[in-house]
């Protein structure tokens, strides 16, 4: 099988590339389509592969301000060119990789991270309203340009040919911004590499957040519900968030910037507990935590409602959810944890992150371009199509 691989940006190493990996590994001898790539930013599978940027690659300092560049994004992916001896195109896509044009009678399956936030539906959680009523030029001009992508959005989904969604929140988002169904296969968690500690000892005196400093993962609702209670917080991780959250930490939190996957795991096994205050689409962090026994304070809502259980019925749960998105509602989810510590399994974490493991994903997502290869081979009449598969989950629910 001849794949054309398409992913939005190729600048680190989050769970849109663990995504792809993957496929890098399984498939080395692809072909990686990208509009940009920092190199030595991915892991070595990925970084092995033959790799074609676009014209954005040859601006100064693209690699690092490339979020600037979403207006011009939309005309370097249309200018890609996708091999026409591909037997399927697969894009990893949350911005615009779904939209690389296809070759006739190429099938193209889109692995959607979520249809374009900030263009869409969560464009409040990327850039911050002032109290005006009256909106000012440039966020008028902003708005217009996502009006205009979110359309061209919408246009070029025909461009996809089987969707398939990271979660059941992301395919309700699929259907309803492009009027299609999709295929549920959740992302991978490594759980071999994220294990509880080979000796069992008593946790830490701290919480811990990881991940993107960006606006809409709301770590400012840790720092301000932890400087309140006056808990230790340890935030792990890097982005446009930096600077005011650690204006905002008081003394009880520290700020470690980035660190290695191994600092990241040694963290997760002695943490207290992980707080996940975002609305995510997914979420690999919490099982991250979960695989190595640690319980998960999160936003009961998105994608973290698929992969923690709260306790109920007198059964131990592997976290617990706060329903508002407020520092109230985060502190009150701290206080009932602390006071109710034996409604938290370790074990019962472990099971729950082995649920989603790496090689779970790369069958499911393995079998299913296969299947899509072999009912185009076979003819139209018998072709998969996405719109069979509305809500339809991944095999973990059987």
């Amino acid at each position: 099988m001849r794949l054309g691989l398409v992913h939005d940006w190729l600048t680190g190493m989050r769970g849109g590339e663990k995504c792809l990996e993957v496929l890098c590994r399984q498939f080395p001898d692809a072909r990686l389509f990208t509009l940009l790539h920092a190199p030595g930013a991915t892991s070595p599978a990925i970084e092995r592969m033959r790799i074609t940027t676009s014209f954005l690659q040859r601006l100064p300092g693209a690699t690092r301000h490339y979020r600037y560049l979403l207006p011009l994004m939309p005309s370097a992916i249309g200018r890609l060119a996708m091999p026409r001896d591909v037997d399927l195109i697969v894009s990893f896509s949350h911005a615009v990789a779904k939209s690389i044009q296809r070759p006739p009678g190429v099938p193209h399956v889109c692995y959607c991270f979520t249809p374009m936030r900030y263009a869409w539906h969560r464009r409040a959680d990327y850039f911050r309203v002032t109290g005006n009523r009256r909106q000012s030029p440039l966020a008028a001009a902003r708005n217009l340009v996502l009006d205009r992508i979110r359309q061209w959005d919408r246009e070029t989904a025909d461009q996809v040919t089987h969707f398939v969604a990271i979660s059941q929140t992301v395919a309700r988002r699929i259907a309803e911004c492009y009027g299609r169904a999709s295929r549920i296969i959740y992302p991978p968690v490594d759980t071999r590499f994220y294990t509880p500690a080979a000796e069992r000892a008593p946790r830490d005196d701290f919480y811990l957040w990881v991940g993107a400093l960006a606006p809409y993962k709301r770590v400012d609702l840790a720092v301000d519900a932890c400087n309140r209670l006056g808990r230790r917080l340890v935030v792990i991780g890097t982005g446009t968030e930096a600077r005011r959250l650690a204006r905002m930490g008081g003394p009880t939190v520290e700020m470690k910037g980035w660190m290695s996957n191994e600092a990241i795991r040694d963290h997760l096994r002695r943490a207290r507990a992980l707080i996940f205050p975002a609305n995510e689409d997914f979420g690999i962090v919490p099982l991250e935590a979960q695989a190595c026994g640690t319980a998960v304070l999160a936003l009961g809502a998105g994608g973290a409602t698929e992969t923690i259980v709260a306790p109920a019925g007198g059964q131990p749960g592997t976290g617990l959810f706060f329903e508002e998105q407020t520092t109230d509602a985060l502190c009150e989810a701290i206080e009932a944890f602390e006071a109710a510590p034996e409604r938290f399994s370790p074990a019962m974490a472990r099971r729950q992150a082995e649920r989603f493991n790496l090689d779970r994903y790369e069958q499911e997502l393995v079998g299913y371009l296969e299947e899509v290869v072999a009912s185009e081979r076979v003819g139209p009449a018998h072709a998969v199509s996405d719109r069979q598969y509305v809500e339809t989950s991944s095999g973990l629910d059987g």
